[in-house]
């Protein structure tokens, strides 16, 4: 794989996390029955990071949990054919029952991973809405869903790649995009 293109920088990526923070708070009138959940890795990062950018503005913190979606995924059985699937297991320490729950992914492709999620979520209560937010959308969707919240829309094409990077896990925030 080879980088074709860096497409968000760490100030864009701040800057994109900080719109994304106001217009939850803008749609939700506030942050009253809500709640983040991160799908496992980025989405974590990234939701505790839109926690902290909330309560900057609302002075008031915002519940963030975690989601592994491993043993909801459709491709399970050809994603690991000789091994065992790697559970890390959701940390969600609170009840998403009547919240306004706020998923939140690095990056929207084929709506799959978030397909996942839902049917997790669902599993664990029974939500007033789910909402989601997405770093960045790029399009090529296989299922009907579509971001409440984006970071970036980066249109690409089926040959190329898009590799979210966080200091969190990968020592540099940087978004870009490789030919596969």
């Amino acid at each position: 794989m080879s980088q074709k293109a860096l497409v968000l920088d760490e100030q864009a990526i701040g800057r994109a996390m900080t719109r994304i923070a106001h217009q939850i708070i803008e749609k939700n009138k506030g942050i009253q029955d809500c709640v983040l959940v991160g799908i496992r890795t980025r989405g974590i990062y990234l939701a505790k990071r839109l926690a902290a950018r909330i309560e900057q503005i609302e002075g008031e913190a915002i519940p963030v949990g975690e989601l592994d979606i491993t043993l909801y995924r459709d491709d399970l059985s050809t994603k690991t054919a000789n091994q065992e699937p790697l559970v890390k297991g959701s940390d969600i320490p609170f009840s998403i029952n009547n919240q306004k729950v706020i998923l939140v992914d690095d990056v929207l492709y084929t709506g799959r991973t978030v397909r996942a999620g839902l049917d997790a979520l669902m599993d664990l209560g029974r939500p007033a809405a789910i909402q989601l937010a997405v770093l960045v959308d790029r399009g090529h969707r296989e299922l009907p869903i579509r971001a409440d919240y984006v970071g970036k829309n980066i249109p690409t094409s089926n040959s190329e790649k898009i590799v979210v990077e966080l200091s969190e896990v990968d020592k540099v925030d940087q978004v870009s995009i490789y030919d596969k």
